[in-house]
């Protein structure tokens, strides 16, 4: 069915413009003038020649997520029918990327599909834990509830996602301007201070010969270096994709002294936080259980969590395993073994979430301000290091005139 692109001034005065599929440019003016708005201007959409080539299309952000999730609350709480709601979701979306999803779904819906069969469609944007909890939210006729607690969620994982990047980035960066200045300084500063020496008559300092041994070997062998470097980088990228590599690498990163107790935090409440949101949802633990594996992000936790689900399978409690795999800690364990006696495991899941959403903050607060001096130490030592080793002649020079 061909679209068409609509300008046009409601009741009150006010612009309205979007988009609209239907079958001639009359049954959009229809249309409009019975929703209290007087078209002035009705086009064919115009053709996307991108549209197949995934690398020039928008990405859909989780912002993009939340902001339709909400919606789709709203409308669904106001009784409007599930089709509808996907058609002013569709036309006032303006990110060409899932505007287009949007339009699948819609469209599949219309032809029998429940809504989170059409959701299933599209792994790349509707995760396994946003399709599950929208079948449980339609089974139990609770979808505009399921999908507030959806929108939430993703706003608190999304806020604690961006935290844990905002703590890793900052090093990187520094680290990489480190690097940068010092071969700069290798590859064009020390040439011209080795030339200006090379009349000297004397023998350089052993600071200063040290430096410029580095300085020729970086200048001669930069390329070999860059190349070992990718080569090291590709390789790792392929040992991290296979089973054995990941599982080794995640384990290693969880037992790091800084960054891996800062991780493990993030695991607990990632994990807490879902599985709780799922509990509450109505969804099964034990399915539960897979998906919140399937989303661990870490090898390790996810081989705990899947011996987890096991356990349970065989008639324990979700305490004991988690307990056994030595993985998280004892008060969450304690905890959960708590809401598992009292049932009321979801509440019991939400505290821990909140209260290692607060450790997490707390841990990047301190890495940050542990590391900014850190940083500034390392910068001036490297750098201040170089500069005087190859002030070091000079000063001999001026002591030996002034002697």
């Amino acid at each position: 069915m061909p679209e068409f692109v609509w300008k046009g001034v409601n009741r009150k005065g006010k612009k309205k413009k979007g988009e609209m599929e239907a079958e001639s440019e009359n049954f959009v003016r229809l249309t409009l003038r019975r929703q209290g708005i007087e078209p002035s201007s009705i086009k064919p959409k115009p053709k996307d020649l991108f549209e197949n080539i995934k690398f020039f299309q928008p990405r859909v952000t989780e912002k993009d997520i939340v902001v339709m999730t909400r919606q789709f609350a709203t409308m669904i709480d106001a009784g409007l029918p599930l089709v509808q709601c996907l058609e002013i979701l569709y036309g006032q979306q303006e990110n060409r990327t899932f505007k287009r999803i949007l339009k699948n779904i819609k469209e599949d819906v219309e032809e029998g599909s429940t809504f989170a069969d059409a959701l299933k469609q599209h792994p790349e944007v509707f995760d396994d834990l946003f399709v599950n909890l929208v079948a449980a939210g339609e089974i139990g006729g609770i979808l505009d509830i399921i999908l507030n607690r959806l929108a939430a969620y993703i706003e608190k994982a999304s806020k604690l996602k961006k935290k844990v990047k905002g703590a890793m980035t900052y090093p990187i960066v520094v680290m990489c301007i480190a690097v940068l200045v010092v071969a700069v300084i290798l590859i064009f500063v020390i040439p011209v201070f080795q030339s200006m020496f090379a009349d000297f008559g004397k023998a350089l300092p052993v600071p200063t010969q040290i430096v410029v041994g580095i300085s020729n070997f970086v200048k001669n062998y930069i390329l070999y270096m860059i190349v070992g470097v990718v080569v090291l980088m590709f390789l790792f990228r392929r040992f991290y994709r296979t089973e054995k590599g990941r599982a080794l690498v995640d384990d290693l990163i969880l037992k790091t002294p800084v960054f891996g107790m800062l991780l493990r935090k993030v695991a607990v409440a990632k994990f807490t936080r879902t599985l709780g949101t799922m509990i509450s949802s109505g969804v099964p633990i034990l399915d539960s259980l897979d998906i919140v594996a399937a989303t661990a992000g870490n090898k390790t936790i996810e081989a705990a969590l899947r011996e987890t689900r096991q356990s349970i399978s065989e008639g324990r409690t979700i305490a004991e395993p988690l307990a056994d795999s030595e993985v998280f800690p004892s008060m969450v364990v304690q905890m959960i073994s708590v809401g598992e006696a009292t049932g009321a495991l979801d509440t019991m899941l939400s505290k821990i979430a909140d209260f290692y959403d607060d450790e997490v903050d707390a841990a990047v607060d301190a890495l940050t301000s542990m590391l900014e001096p850190f940083m500034m130490v390392f910068l001036g030592g490297t750098i201040g290091g170089l500069v005087v080793s190859m002030y070091l002649p000079i000063f001999q020079m001026a002591g030996a005139v002034g002697g």
